[in-house]
């Protein structure tokens, strides 16, 4: 049987679960710039400021939460 999560596999798997969210949205962002015919700089740029925004909404869902 299986018994309950330790606090430490708690905090790694809700790590990675904030982390997997800021990817998710920076990848978004990179790929809405290349389907609309940006160039790889431009995507990257793009891509850079989306896990920007990604990561100051993770750590405003942590703060209102």
């Amino acid at each position: 049987m299986v018994g309950p999560m330790s606090d430490e596999e708690r905090r790694a798997g809700s790590q990675r679960l904030y982390t997997g969210f800021v990817v998710l949205v920076g990848a978004s962002a990179g790929i809405m710039a290349l389907s609309g015919g940006a160039t790889l700089v431009q995507t990257a740029l793009v891509t850079a400021a989306g896990l920007a925004l990604g990561g100051a909404l993770m750590w405003w869902l942590l703060w209102i939460a």
